[in-house]
């Protein structure tokens, strides 16, 4: 009975935002602030409206549904618990990410669901498919969220606020800005990537891989959604622009044209509805696109439509699969009979997704062609929504029809019974809700549409929510959509061998996918190849060589000229400068190892004797000791070695040599060169002795004010000597 407690954390969730609906409703708002790194002025601020409060009700109840489910569907399977964690933990990052009101932590959990998806996608971590399909999304989706943290970035230097209400509010600013289009491009590709739109959508068909529980949950009402639910936030920020309404119009009914057709073409119901996921976010982006109050009004309602119906069809499909052993429709036949509740839900669903009334889906798409009285480019959106849509009735009844009506055909395993009340509640419910939504589209409109259109538009929706408006445009469109699709139905086999004959790919999309990565795996071998060459001298130059361009690029770009040197040196230091010179000199001649440590040893010393003379006694006995165990250390692994004979003259690590000690002179001379800033001196001068109680300020700074790296300077020391003397005791082992 364990494995039911999990979905009673975003059940109690549920139950503590449906109370929070009437107030929502009366156009209040709820704003909840911690202090989280005040000198940057960033809180941990959530937010909640009606767009927020509608998301987080579809996050956490159709969470409560999906982990009950995972816990029937998996109850065999040890992997249970990680599974139900891991979803746990992404629905905590979705609904974080749809409540935050902070550019940061929105950033925070966005990536957060990032990762958690990735984990959900690999779960199978034993099949290599699922392992690259994880990947794939992990990779499209993070790049994506580089663009987004670029872009949250420059909004907040604009509006000069973190707060995500703040910088709706000051969208005449943004775009006017001349950093708008920047900031609109990264936006855009945040949520092009995330919600799967072209020219990025190959990689959420890929992310079928997942368990089914999990592919219900995150094409429902989470993760492929929060591109959609970043473009809603935005719109009273960036959107109403030329740039914003064509990009998102073009590349939403491109998509969702792309996506209706590609799922004609699969047998695998599981992936048929992945494509309908692409289909419906095409949509959802071209209506936010729009902009008008009427498109917004049908995008509002179709995410609640598409939450219902996808839901439910995503777990029907793991219920057919659970009692056929397969969810490929062409190898089902006749399964009503046997699975009857399993067929009325998916069958309530499927009308709800081709939009035949009395279903919500019947008001989400009478408001889609509704849009068309003020869209941009009625025609081009008009004739986009009527492809998709007719296609979506082909696809609802494959999914509704071909499983359980006809004759029995052959399957992996004889067909079952319905499964238990654990898989077939969620849905149940869910089926239920695209009816309630129908009947009572006036109660849904007041509580949850309104409020989302006022969240995102500030005003009133641009249509009230009914079965019947009288005989209009948009009803003539929805009989010609069920025409079309009813007719396609009949030709759907013919339809989907042609599909695949033809094998419609897009270029530069997932191939261009592929071939980045192998790019990148080619470059990431041959860059390999030359610095992990496995040759000591190989790494030892490259770091020179690398670290070296670093000094002396930051010389040339943040000196204007560096002061003249010093030669005005007294006898004493002279000698210091011959005996560190000789030393050199020395190391570089000698054919003997132990010489050549020696004169290593003088070089360090004469250094060392430099900080004495300017006063730095701690830091010249600091140098000392460490030259000495340098010394002892080197020479113990040198008498080991063979006898080397003539050591040869490196000429590319001389010029290396050579350039490296010059930046290292430039950037010394650079910091003399410029004014002492004594913030932190005087800060030190006036502490030491009032806070930490130390006369000696450079005792007081290693052991108090830097006490953390003085421990890390120690526990190196300390693991030295752990290696020294395991390294001498080992030698004594050998002798004896």
């Amino acid at each position: 009975m364990w494995r039911y407690l999990p979905p009673l954390l975003p059940f109690a969730a549920f139950l503590w935002f449906l109370p929070r609906v009437l107030p929502v409703a009366r156009g209040e708002t709820g704003e909840y602030v911690w202090s989280w790194v005040p000198g940057l002025g960033i809180d941990l601020a959530f937010w909640l409206d009606g767009l927020s409060l509608a998301f987080a009700l579809l996050i956490t109840g159709i969470g409560t549904i999906c982990i009950l489910y995972a816990g029937t569907y998996f109850a065999k399977d040890p992997r249970l618990p990680s599974l139900q964690i891991i979803l746990l933990l992404f629905a905590f990052s979705m609904l974080g990410l749809v409540v935050a009101d902070d550019a940061i932590t929105f950033f925070v959990f966005w990536e957060a669901t990032t990762i958690t998806s990735y984990l959900l996608v690999g779960f199978d971590h034993e099949s290599a498919k699922s392992r690259a399909s994880a990947l794939q999304a992990l990779l499209v989706t993070s790049a994506g969220g580089l663009t987004l943290l670029i872009g949250l970035l420059l909004m907040g230097s604009v509006a000069d606020t973190w707060r995500l209400s703040g910088m709706n509010a000051q969208g005449d600013l943004l775009r006017a800005s001349p950093l708008y289009l920047w900031i609109f491009w990264l936006i855009a590709l945040g949520a092009f990537t995330k919600s799967a739109q072209w020219p990025f959508q190959f990689w959420l068909p890929g992310a079928m891989a997942a368990p089914t529980p999990v592919s219900a949950y995150l094409h429902s009402a989470t993760m492929v959604k929060a591109g959609v639910y970043m473009l809603a936030r935005f719109t009273p920020a960036l959107g109403g622009t030329d740039v914003w309404i064509w990009t998102l119009t073009l590349v939403g009914a491109f998509t969702m044209v792309q996506a209706s057709i590609w799922a004609l073409r699969q047998i695998d119901l599981k992936m048929m509805m992945a494509y309908t996921t692409v289909m419906a976010l095409g949509a959802l982006t071209m209506l936010l696109g729009q902009g008008s109050a009427m498109a917004v009004t049908a995008a509002m309602a179709f995410i609640l439509v598409h939450a219902f119906y996808k839901a439910a069809l995503f777990l029907g499909v793991g219920m057919i699969d659970k009692g056929a052993g397969t969810r490929e429709y062409t190898q089902l036949g006749g399964l009503g009979r046997y699975m009857p509740i399993t067929a009325i839900a998916i069958a309530i669903a499927a009308l709800s997704m081709a939009g035949f009334p009395p279903m919500f889906g019947f008001i989400g798409k009478e408001l889609i062609y509704g849009s068309l009285e003020d869209a941009t480019w009625p025609w081009l959106i008009g004739g986009a929504a009527l492809v998709a849509n007719a296609l979506m009735v082909v696809c609802a009844g494959v999914v509704a029809i071909r499983p359980f009506a006809g004759r029995r055909r052959i399957a992996p395993r004889a067909y079952t019974a319905d499964p238990g009340w654990g898989l077939w509640i969620g849905p149940a419910i869910l089926a239920g809700m695209g009816v309630l939504g129908g009947i009572l589209a006036g109660r849904f409109e007041h509580f949850l549409v309104a409020p989302m259109v006022s969240a995102v538009t500030g005003s009133e929706t641009g249509a009230h929510l009914a079965l019947w408006h009288g005989i209009n445009p948009a009803l003539i469109l929805s009989l010609v959509t069920f025409a079309i699709g009813i007719a396609l139905y009949f030709l759907i086999d013919p339809i989907r061998k042609a599909l695949i004959k033809a094998d419609p790919k897009t270029p530069g999309t997932e191939d261009g996918y592929d071939w980045l990565l192998q790019a990148l795996k080619d470059f990431a071998a041959w860059q390999t190849g030359i610095v992990q060459s496995g040759l000591m001298t190989r790494y030892l130059q490259t770091t020179f060589v690398l670290l070296g361009g670093l000094i002396w690029g930051a010389v040339y770009f943040g000196t204007p000229a560096l002061p003249p040197l010093r030669f005005d040196l007294d006898l004493f230091e002279w000698a210091v400068v011959g005996i560190i010179v000789g030393s050199i000199v020395l190391v570089l001649l000698t054919p003997s190892r132990l010489t050549a440590i020696a004169g290593l040893g003088g070089v360090g010393g004469g250094t060392g004797v430099i900080f004495f003379l300017y006063g730095a006694i701690d830091v010249g006995m600091t140098q000392l000791f460490v030259e000495i165990l340098v010394v002892v250390f080197i020479t113990i692994a040198m008498v080991r070695l063979p006898r080397a004979g003539y050591i040869p003259f490196h000429r590319i690590s001389a010029v290396i040599a050579v350039l490296f000690g010059l930046a290292i002179t430039a950037a010394m001379l650079a910091v003399l060169g410029t004014p002492l800033d004594r913030r932190l001196t005087d800060f030190f001068e006036a502490t030491s002795l009032a806070e930490a109680h130390g006369r000696n300020i450079v005792n007081v700074i290693l052991v108090d004010f830097r006490a953390l790296d003085t421990m890390g300077e120690v526990s190196v020391i300390v693991i030295s000597g752990i290696a020294a003397l395991a390294a001498l005791w080992a030698g004594k082992e050998r002798k004896a």
